[in-house]
C-alpha cells in the first residue's frame, strides 16, 4: 500500500513535470518566435530610415555633385544631355580659367582677412556679452536679451538703408569699416546668436568654479580670461565656424559698402563670372580659347564656384568632429 502511493506520486510528479517542460518549451519557442519577429520588425524600421536618410542626403548634396562634375565637361559635354554623371573628358583646364578670371589670391586674401577680423570681432563681443546676461542682474535684462533675440530674426535688408545713411555720414563707405566695427560691439551678421551660444554655456557651468578663483584672488576680468573663456572651447568653436561661414559666404553687405576694385571679395567676384559667362567679351574669349565653343562657360563658372567654396570646406571637414560635440554642449540641441 505505502509503495503503490508511492509510485502513484511519482507518476503524478512525472506527468506535472512532463506538463511544465511542455509549456516551457512552447513559451520558450514563442519567445523565440517574437525575438525574431521583433529583429525582422527592427530590420525592416532601419531599413526605411536608412532609405529615407539616404533620400534626404541625395537631396542635399545634389547641388554640390552637379556642380562639381559639371565643372570639369568640357564644351561637348556640356551641352550633351546624354552625359549626367561621368563626363567623357575631364576638362581640369576650367580651373585654369577660372583661376585666372578671378584673380583669386588677390581676392582669396581680402575675404580671408575680413572673415578673420568679423569673426574675431564676434567671439570676443559675444562671449563678454552672453557672460554678462548669464552672471549678472542688472534692471531690464529680460527686455534686453529678447530685444538681441531679434537681431537673430530681423534680415539685414530691412536696416540696410538706415544704417547706409548712418555709415555715409561719418565717411565710412566704400570701405569695410561698416562691416568690421559692427562684430565688435555684438552686432553685425547673426551677432544675437553668438550671444545666445555662450550664454547657453555659462548657465551651465558651475559657478563654485568662478566662486574657487575669486577666492584664490582673481577679479572679475581674471575670472573671466583665465578661467572661464578656456572652459568654453566648445562654444568657442561652434561660433567660430558659424561666423567664419556666414562672413564668407556674405554677398549682400559687402556689395553695398566694398565697391572698390581692389576690395571685391572672392565670393563678389565669383557672383560676377555669370555676367562673363552670360556675355563674354570677344576679346577675353581669344585669351583662353582651348578647343572647340567658348572656354567661358558654365562649366568655367561651376568651377570658379568651387574654388570660392573648398576652404569652407576644408575648415568644417578638419572641425566636423568637434563642431557637432560643441553644438551638444553648448545647449543647442538636446
Amino acid at each position: 500500500m505505502f509503495f503503490s502511493r508511492i509510485s502513484s506520486d511519482a507518476n503524478r510528479f512525472n506527468i506535472v513535470s512532463l506538463t511544465t517542460c511542455c509549456k516551457t518549451m512552447i513559451n520558450k519557442e514563442k519567445f523565440i518566435r517574437k525575438i525574431r519577429i521583433g529583429r525582422l520588425r527592427t530590420f525592416g524600421g532601419r531599413l526605411l530610415i536608412y532609405a529615407f536618410l539616404t533620400g534626404i542626403s541625395y537631396l542635399l548634396l545634389f547641388p554640390f555633385l552637379y556642380m562639381v562634375v559639371t565643372s570639369v565637361k568640357n564644351y561637348s559635354d556640356l551641352y550633351d544631355f546624354t552625359v549626367k554623371w561621368v563626363p567623357h573628358e575631364f576638362h581640369w583646364q576650367n580651373y585654369a580659367i577660372a583661376y585666372n578670371l578671378l584673380n583669386y589670391w588677390n581676392h582669396f586674401g581680402n575675404s580671408l582677412m575680413l572673415t578673420t577680423v568679423c569673426t574675431l570681432g564676434h567671439l570676443l563681443s559675444a562671449s563678454f556679452i552672453a557672460y554678462g546676461f548669464a552672471r549678472y542682474s542688472f534692471p531690464g535684462k529680460k527686455i534686453l536679451f529678447f530685444i538681441l533675440l531679434l537681431l537673430i530674426i530681423i534680415p539685414p535688408q530691412v536696416i540696410i538703408v538706415p544704417s547706409y545713411m548712418l555709415f555715409s555720414n561719418i565717411n565710412w563707405e566704400r570701405s569695410y569699416l561698416p562691416l568690421i566695427v559692427p562684430c565688435f560691439f555684438g552686432a553685425g551678421l547673426k551677432g544675437g546668436l553668438f550671444i545666445y551660444i555662450f550664454r547657453q554655456f555659462y548657465l551651465n557651468l558651475p559657478k563654485d568654479i568662478e566662486n574657487a578663483a575669486k577666492i584664490d584672488g582673481c577679479n572679475y576680468l581674471q575670472t573671466y580670461l583665465k578661467i572661464v573663456l578656456p572652459m568654453g572651447k566648445s562654444s568657442l568653436l561652434v561660433a567660430l565656424i558659424l561666423s567664419a561661414v556666414w562672413h564668407w559666404n556674405d554677398y549682400y553687405e559687402p556689395s553695398i559698402y566694398a565697391t572698390g576694385s581692389s576690395m571685391i571679395l572672392l565670393p563678389q567676384k565669383t557672383y560676377m563670372l555669370t555676367e562673363l559667362v552670360s556675355n563674354p567679351p570677344f576679346e577675353l574669349i581669344s585669351q583662353f580659347v582651348t578647343g572647340e565653343g567658348n572656354p567661358i562657360n558654365t562649366a568655367t563658372l561651376m568651377a570658379g564656384t568651387v574654388m570660392c567654396l573648398a576652404p569652407l570646406i576644408l575648415l568644417f571637414s578638419v572641425l566636423q568632429t568637434r563642431f557637432m560635440e560643441g553644438i551638444e554642449r553648448t545647449g543647442l540641441v538636446e
